[in-house]
């Protein structure tokens, strides 16, 4: 996640965008970072509302009309902020976000990433956190934020990638299989095992 932001680059090797295989390093970091979107598993609240928190996604001079922001407020299912305790957009989210639950925390982090409309979104174990009726709820609204864009994600919780195109499965380091989820279970290799076990548990 960190190389594709370019935070840092490889060692050896490159990081290849689009059809044309251009490596990363060649693009301009300022333009490529207002093409990712970033969802990581402690999203960063500031003391502000719910409003001022999504518009920190966006850059400076940058605007969002009413349309975008209802648009990116369905996709991110924020609609805890329109119940009579709330006050819609001006809802105050507390200090690091103390007065939302988790799961409303990352809604509001997925609004964020989503209010710039990027092509590319990175999920970082984004419900790992949760607990199971938060974790369906930020599950659909990632359902929905994936829609029409190239979308990498990291997740523990296999619920999660089973509708990925493709699953890379890693293992002490190394990619051990890639696949749909139909392909990986009936390779019963790694991934299978790991689904089967979850099943147990």
């Amino acid at each position: 996640m960190a190389m594709i932001q370019r935070f840092y680059d490889p060692k050896s090797g490159s990081v290849l965008i689009g059809q044309s295989a251009r490596p990363l390093t060649e693009l301009n970091i300022r333009w490529w970072r207002k093409q990712v979107g970033f969802v990581g598993q402690e999203p960063i609240l500031f003391d502000a509302s719910v409003l001022d928190n999504v518009l920190y996604g966006l850059e400076d001079g940058e605007t969002a009309s009413a349309d975008h922001l209802e648009k990116c407020k369905k996709m991110a299912n924020l609609n805890f902020i329109d119940n009579h305790k709330a006050q819609g957009w001006e809802t105050q989210v507390g200090p690091r976000g103390a007065r939302l639950s988790g799961g409303q925390k990352q809604r509001v982090a997925i609004c964020r990433a989503l209010v710039r409309n990027p092509p590319i979104l990175l999920l970082d174990e984004a419900t790992s956190a949760l607990d199971s009726q938060s974790e369906r709820l930020v599950q659909r609204a990632l359902e929905a934020a994936k829609q029409d864009r190239t979308s990498i994600a990291i997740a523990h919780r296999l619920s999660t990638i089973e509708d990925c195109d493709v699953i890379l499965v890693v293992s002490e380091g190394q990619i051990a299989e890639a696949g749909t989820h139909a392909q990986l279970m009936e390779r019963k290799g790694v991934y299978y095992k790991l689904q089967k076990g979850k099943k147990e548990n």
